[in-house]
């Protein structure tokens, strides 16, 4: 296992040499590519010298899941932390900030309200009474098979969605910031994290969390120093630069539309700095804010974390210590989005990358001195190897997670019934990680072009709907039994996974089409509409179900006045190149050919939207349009989950559960005998 490290450190270098060779275009500009790939290489050949010191030291199943219990409670805070800013909370976060203001930070607000929930009431007992894995802690008091086997698909599950989501944005990200095909970048973050996961278990995996995270906190800090020393360090100076700035106010134009039209410049941009102008729906953003708080509670790869320390006290410190790591990123983020809607602009961050993802490295970029400067693109470049490091880390930790629960939980407690020896143990684990690790390498490449934003979102809803209820009722119920966890965790995961099927997140043909359609074609006019009767319905009920002819119970409004005609996409831009010659002021050529580049891109998206949709009527779920209004399920598929469990504990008696509590109850609240804490 030790020989065998340097040749995929070898394998390693060989996958760099293959992305240099195929670097094309990117954020970076190719005479500066080199200090790119000499950041990712240094980034990459520490992290894997420290794999090369776990796996000397990974040799019993104890060490491989849980790091042989050995972290501190300092340690695994910035392992915690590095689990949890995931390129979602780096690039997604700021570039979200960067186009829509406040909105955008209220995601930074809700995944660090989640520690609140799981420092209360999660971490010591989970330590207390788990050993390795989440079906671990449910199958303390419940029936160990039937609670492993549902731990273990929920665990999988969850996993699968998150590490989805990971591939795709990080083959993705790489390529747009370097230029790195997609195919290389997926297998590059698959078979680092393989490396990780395999050789050095628990312990590499955590090592890697904590310089990931660290690197990531130093990289924010100098950004935002670099970025709020233009104000003087004065909160309301940078807020209201943000306020004064012309492309803060035409970005704001654009999302509100013909409303602009009476907004002065400061209202314009005073109303970026308030909410409304990305969570437009108030129940939407209830149901988001659920799923992100509580679902943290029940993410499979932050629990297994909690199982690392040696005592009670270390579990509890190292929350203390996520939490301040955590919220003092999220803080920054606010300056990292909103440095970079001022100094760069949603134009070219949207120009870049639609969702905004580029929005840091762009302010790095900026910081340093710009496109055409040596010390721009070298922070370009360490922010880049930054995010790499941020996704493989990240994608490390959920393959961990999903391949505990097929080792450890189905092989060794549910087919061998826990009589695997520990050297069995340790083979299942590593063969469970190549099986994972490889699918997910493969699920990463076939989900090429596929818009996968929405997974994120559905992994933190089924933990919310499925994991949080049977943990939580589980430690601190005394009725809660196994037939309740199991009803609660599957119609938890399987209600909110249906909803996300007739959600807004699916792609439905008729409304991309049309919407191409009109990138190509413009708008006509619009007369004023007369009024049109229709059923009355509540606001509520009319944001939750799209019901035919339902309108929200609002105050009457005068009709709306004439739209003037829009041309298309292909218009403007023959009009912009007629007009590109007669310009003569280097400041409108460079826009103009920015503007003409979007154009062509937008155009080439419709068309291949247009011709991807031919035939097709019907979304996956056979709907034309979505049922379920809301974009995040945890509105409805959380309180079900609880109700499922409680209604499963109360209808059928479990002996076992019951006789089981007193044990569970002292042990979670005193730690005594935690050491010996496995499946009963």
């Amino acid at each position: 296992m030790i020989r065998r490290t340097p040749s995929l450190i070898a394998g390693a270098a060989a996958l760099l040499s293959s992305g240099i060779a195929c670097a094309s275009t990117g954020a970076v500009a190719d005479e500066y590519k080199w200090m790119t790939f000499a950041v990712f290489g240094a980034i990459i050949a520490i992290t894997m010298y420290i794999t090369f010191w776990a796996a000397k030291q990974t040799h019993t199943t104890s060490e491989f899941y849980a790091a042989g219990r050995s972290v501190t409670g300092l340690q695994n805070g910035w392992a915690i932390a590095g689990d949890y800013l995931s390129a979602a909370s780096f690039l997604g976060i700021a570039g979200l900030i960067s186009l829509y203001g406040y909105d955008g930070f209220m995601y930074s607000v809700g995944w660090l309200v989640a520690y609140i929930t799981v420092l209360l009431v999660i971490a010591e007992p989970c330590r207390n009474i788990g050993k390795y894995t989440l079906g671990d802690i449910l199958a303390f008091r419940n029936h160990p098979k039937a609670s492993k086997t549902v731990a273990a698909l929920s665990t999988i599950t969850v996993s699968t969605f998150y590490l989805t989501a990971q591939m795709v944005g990080g083959g993705v990200l790489i390529k747009t910031l370097i230029g790195i095909d997609y195919y290389i970048s997926v297998i590059g973050v698959g078979v680092l994290m393989l490396a990780y996961v395999v050789f050095g278990g628990m312990k590499a995996t955590t090592w890697v969390q904590i310089i990931k995270a660290v690197l990531l906190v130093t990289a924010s800090i100098l950004l935002v120093l670099l970025t709020w020393s233009q104000y003087g360090f004065s909160l309301p100076g940078f807020l209201q630069a943000v306020v004064d700035d012309p492309k803060v106010q035409a970005q704001v134009a654009k999302l509100v539309g013909d409303a602009a039209t009476t907004m002065t410049p400061q209202e314009l941009g005073q109303r970026f700095l308030e909410p409304g102008l990305f969570l437009k729906s108030p129940i939407d953003q209830i149901s988001l804010g659920m799923a992100l708080v509580l679902g943290t509670a029940g993410m499979p790869h932050i629990l297994m974390r909690f199982f690392t320390v040696p005592t009670a006290q270390a579990a509890r410190t190292s929350v203390l210590w996520a939490m301040g790591i955590i919220g003092g990123f999220y803080v920054l983020t606010l300056f990292l989005g909103m440095g970079a809607a001022i100094n760069v602009g949603s134009g070219v961050i949207s120009n870049m990358d639609p969702g905004g993802n580029m929005a840091a490295p762009l302010l790095a970029q900026y910081a340093g001195g710009g496109a055409d400067s040596v010390l721009g693109n070298l922070f370009l470049a360490f922010v880049a190897a930054v995010a790499f490091a941020t996704i493989v880390a990240v994608v490390a930790g959920l393959v961990l997670a999903a391949a505990s629960a097929m080792a450890h939980d189905i092989y060794v407690g549910v087919i061998k019934g826990d009589h695997a020896s520990p050297q069995e143990q340790v083979i299942a684990a590593r063969v469970s990680s190549v099986i994972v690790g490889v699918l997910a390498i493969i699920v990463g490449i076939a989900a090429e072009g596929q818009n996968v934003a929405h997974l994120v979102a559905l992994a933190f809803a089924v933990a919310a709907s499925s994991n949080l209820p049977a943990v939580f009722l589980t430690l601190y119920w005394k009725r809660a039994n196994t037939y309740g966890i199991v009803l609660g965790m599957l119609v938890g995961a399987i209600s909110a996974i249906a909803l996300v099927l007739v959600s807004p997140n699916m792609t439905y043909p008729k409304t991309a089409i049309k919407d191409a359609q009109k990138v190509l074609q413009g708008e006509p006019a619009q007369p004023a509409k007369p009024a049109v009767a229709a059923v009355e319905a509540s606001s509520f009920a009319c944001e939750l179900f799209a019901l035919d002819g339902c309108v929200k119970s609002e105050p009457a409004k005068p009709a709306a006045l004439e739209k003037p005609a829009k041309p298309g996409a292909p218009e403007k831009l023959a009009s912009l190149q007629a007009s590109l010659p007669s310009l003569t002021d280097t400041q409108a050529i460079e826009a103009a050919q920015k503007d003409i580049a979007k154009l062509e891109k937008d155009i080439a998206k419709a068309e291949g939207t247009l011709k991807k949709m031919e035939g097709q009527t019907t979304s996956m779920a056979g709907l034309e349009k979505p049922f379920f209004l809301l974009k995040n399920p945890g509105l409805i598929s959380i309180p079900l989950g609880f109700l499922m469990v409680i209604l499963g504990s109360l209808l059928f008696r479990d002996k076992r559960a019951e006789e089981m509590w007193e044990e569970l109850y002292v042990r979670q609240n005193t730690g005594i005998n935690a050491e010996a804490a496995s499946a009963h």
